[in-house]
């Protein structure tokens, strides 16, 4: 069995309260969802606006191999506007439970069959391929239900989609609800909603009980508690249910990062596949016997969905990851000096804080008496910035012993300052800024500031970390303490290739 997925993430998903996209925004992504490999991509909803209508005519301009799709009520106008944009098929959705035909559309339940009828003729007559998706389906009487669609297959649509519409499915409920649509004789839409958490297991059951497409989003954002989640769905059919889809695996965590950044709508950590923690490990035992076996503690493998598995340094820790970690930085240490710094660590993390790997570093070389390297020294820094003045920042540094100045503009302040930084350091390390965290640990205006970075140089990622009452301060030094890992890094990997 194969299954089709569904993108609804530039219509659905674009109902997350609080997300707007621009129609490049829009084209961006949907791009990128036809290099992933969707079958279907539901641009937008065509009625909404000119800037809608201008995104989706971008997207369909790109002719992309996807079938590009515009949601449309059950009314001649939705149909227009979408065959003004030029796409290839409508999302056709009528209401058909007694709670939206009566208080919703104040209508009987043969205005509202009639209705999508007349629209799935006027769609099909008019050379759109017609999806006929009913809303609140699940909550609606089973035999007006599969009359309805039923009499719009009649009158031309090529698919039917039910959708759980605020997500009152169970997996048992699901896999006979999709079950008894699949003897309408032509293809079925599954698209379930996260209110009870339970739209990724819906939507599997629907997809086993014979249904051949999921309506799904990136990351399942959407209204409320969200959508099916892609990334979730595909994978989970892949390696639990041996049914394939066209998705390229390894799109996955890039295609999340993507629609993370655009929506402004970012991850909890733990959120399955794609989250930051997905492949992270801490505890001990798991990073034990991840080391020697990755399946012990890993379902699938992260390069299976384009994501890295990274070992995290706290009070779970096990001494495994901590002497392999010492040895990637070139020291030796003997085990009296590595219990004092496994112990530090330990400290560290009973006191909640996350030990980066400069702070390793730092331990290590301290339990070693050894001076850290700073290859890049700050030694001036000025900020100018206000309501009426670009923000800029100036800086003097120390770049293994030759004086640099540099300037550098930025959306504020802070970013003034690493983009100063960063070119000041170009010569020696090409760096980029992949995630920025910043946390006040005590109240007030006065509050410590601690900041937390994850720089990139090529292949090689750290982290690193400061804390200072200043947050401008706090960040250059964040980034400064990454640098001079990096540098350090490169140096030692150099030195042991002349070696």
């Amino acid at each position: 069995m194969k299954a089709r997925i569904f993108d609804t993430t530039l219509r659905d998903g674009e109902q997350t309260p609080g997300v707007s996209l621009t129609p490049d925004q829009k084209l961006r992504i949907a791009i990128k969802l036809d290099d992933l490999g969707v079958n279907v991509i539901e641009a937008g909803s065509a009625i909404t606006s000119a800037g809608e209508r201008e995104g989706i005519k971008k997207i369909v301009s790109e002719d992309l191999s996807a079938e590009i799709c515009s949601f449309a009520r059950a009314v001649k106008v939705d149909v227009d506007a979408a065959l003004e944009c030029g796409v290839e098929s409508v999302h056709l959705v009528v209401p058909t439970s007694d709670l939206h035909i009566e208080h919703k559309l104040r209508k009987t339940r043969e205005e509202v069959k009639r209705t999508a009828i007349e629209a799935a003729e006027y769609a099909v007559d008019h050379g759109l391929l017609v999806e006929l998706s009913a809303e609140d389906a699940t909550r609606s009487d089973y035999k007006f239900l599969k009359q309805v669609l039923s009499e719009g297959i009649d009158a031309g649509a090529k698919r039917v989609c039910a959708c759980d519409t605020v997500g009152m499915l169970t997996p048992e409920r699901s896999y006979e609800f999709y079950k008894g649509l699949t003897e309408l004789g032509v293809p079925v839409s599954v698209h379930c909603h996260n209110d009870f958490g339970l739209a990724v297991a819906n939507t599997l059951s629907g997809l086993r009980a014979g249904a051949s497409q999921a309506h799904v989003t990136v990351n399942g954002i959407g209204e409320r508690a969200g959508n099916a989640s892609l990334e979730e769905v595909v994978v989970s059919l892949n390696s639990l249910y041996n049914i394939k889809t066209d998705i390229n695996f390894k799109m996955l965590y890039e295609m999340s990062k993507t629609v993370a950044r655009m929506t402004g709508i970012y991850l909890q950590p733990n959120k399955a596949i794609v989250g930051e923690n997905a492949f992270a490990h801490e505890s001990g035992i798991h990073a034990d016997g991840v080391i020697k076996k990755a399946e012990t503690y890993e379902p699938i493998t992260p390069e299976l969905v384009g994501h890295r598995r990274r070992f995290v340094m706290g009070k779970h820790v096990g001494s495994h990851i901590i002497r392999k970690r010492i040895k990637e930085m070139g020291l030796r240490v003997d085990d009296v000096r590595f219990e004092q710094i496994f112990a530090r660590i330990k400290a560290l993390g009973d006191m909640g804080k996350c030990v980066t790997d400069v702070d390793l570093q730092a331990i290590a070389e301290d339990a070693l008496g050894v001076l850290a390297e700073k290859p890049v020294e700050l030694e001036e820094l000025t900020i100018v910035s206000g309501n009426k003045v670009t923000p800029t920042a100036s800086v003097k540094m120390n770049v293994d012993g030759v004086e640099k100045v540099e300037a550098g503009v930025g959306v504020g302040p802070v970013d003034a300052a690493i983009v100063a930084v960063r070119k000041s350091v170009k010569d020696i390390a090409d760096i980029q800024l992949e995630e920025y965290h910043v946390d006040a640990i005590t109240g007030g205006t006065d509050a410590l500031i601690d900041v937390v970075v994850k720089l990139k140089n090529g292949n090689n990622i750290v982290s690193a970390r400061s804390t200072q009452p200043d947050i401008i301060m706090a960040s250059v030094e964040a980034v400064l303490g990454g640098v001079n890992k990096i540098v350090s890094d490169k140096k030692i990997r150099e030195s042991e290739n002349k070696e």
